[in-house]
């Protein structure tokens, strides 16, 4: 399961952004805290925004190189 560092980044990101709002709500109390932890969501949004995109990005890249090395092999038993 922690062999995927985006996965990693995601949950320490998210964990991370709970743990802020929770002290934030706990230290500043609910009427100061709010304007708080709509900076501390959009920048855990942000984040998971940012991680889909770089996950989608190892992804398709990882698609690109198996169809490579499938070509390659394709190549190399016509040959034979």
């Amino acid at each position: 399961m922690f062999n995927d560092r985006l996965r990693i980044w995601a949950i320490v990101s998210q964990a991370a952004g709970l743990l802020a709002i929770f002290l934030l709500e706990t230290s500043l109390g609910r009427g100061q805290a709010g304007s708080y932890q709509l900076v501390v969501l959009l920048l855990m949004l942000t984040a998971a925004l940012v991680i889909a995109v770089l996950r989608r990005y190892q992804q398709q890249k990882e698609l690109r190189l198996a169809d490579e090395r499938f070509a390659k092999l394709r190549e190399d038993e016509a040959d034979d």
